[in-house]
């Protein structure tokens, strides 16, 4: 029996657990996902724990970049971002990825998104954000803006590669795409959105990472104006089986995320 997790601070919303049952009933092996609530204190004492009796975990809000510190090897794609989402365990060291650049890459294709000559503007700095703007950045956005509550205390690594801006400033600006990477509207506090409708005016298609609830408020200024807004479940098993893939050091078929999607759709 393969033993997984998702390692974060508040867990009830998450549906980890049943993307990854999916995925193992799809592939006909046997494993547990469990959900993991530690504190950021305990976060240490936690990852050393879990090396002596799991394959593997996710991580998740609010200890993706906190995690790098307790890992013994951390990938390219997960030090060029900055955070890791995915921890392998293996006898002798903890391994960090960083699977959601590639769900996200997976969610604009899947969606006609491709970043490529747009204009985007992300809401947040945390770990997801982090491995949102790689991604638009490899993938050529024409320019990407990143929104924050406070941008003269964001971390000096994203001051230096991107520029920020605040919630005010965002106000007068106009953009193709943009993509919110805040917990804002997530269960249970649905009845939020990190913009309102006439900041959403002003872009042409909404990205939210957020799955549960599946049309967060945000997402619903978008469909209102009749423009493109995708929520973030897509997302979610395009990089979880990703992680399935790094934890059972196998590739995986392409088509697996849509049957997956199907799967779990009717759980939010």
């Amino acid at each position: 029996m393969i033993r997984l997790g998702l390692l974060g601070a508040k867990l009830g919303h998450s549906i980890s657990p049943q993307i990854h049952q999916a995925v193992a009933d799809r592939l006909g092996i046997a494993l547990t996902y469990e959900r993991l609530e530690v504190p950021p204190e305990g976060l240490a004492d936690k990852v050393r724990a879990l090396r002596q009796s799991f394959r593997g975990v996710n991580v998740t809000i609010p200890h993706k970049v906190a995690v790098l510190a307790e890992l013994d090897w951390i990938s390219p794609e997960a030090a060029a971002i900055g955070a890791v989402n995915t921890i392998l365990f293996r006898e002798d060291r903890a391994e960090g990825y960083n699977t959601d650049y590639f769900g996200f890459s997976r969610l604009l294709a899947r969606h006609g998104l491709q970043p490529g000559g747009k204009r985007v503007c992300v809401l947040g700095t945390g770990g997801a954000s982090r491995a949102v703007l790689q991604c638009l950045h490899d993938e050529g956005a024409a320019s990407i803006q990143v929104v924050s509550r406070h941008p003269e205390t964001a971390p000096a690594a994203l001051r230096s590669r991107f520029p920020l801006i605040s919630y005010d400033q965002l106000r007068t600006l106009q953009g193709d795409l943009l993509v919110n990477c805040t917990p804002v509207g997530m269960f249970p506090n649905i009845a939020a959105s990190p913009v309102d409708a006439a900041v959403m005016d002003r872009f042409g298609a909404a990205v939210d990472l957020i799955y549960n609830p599946a049309q967060t408020c945000f997402l619903q200024l978008a469909d209102r104006q009749g423009n493109p807004a995708v929520n973030g479940l897509y997302m979610l098993v395009a990089q979880a089986v990703r992680a399935d893939e790094i934890w059972l050091g196998r590739t995986l078929d392409e088509d697996l995320v849509d049957a997956v999607v199907d799967d779990v759709r009717g759980l939010l």
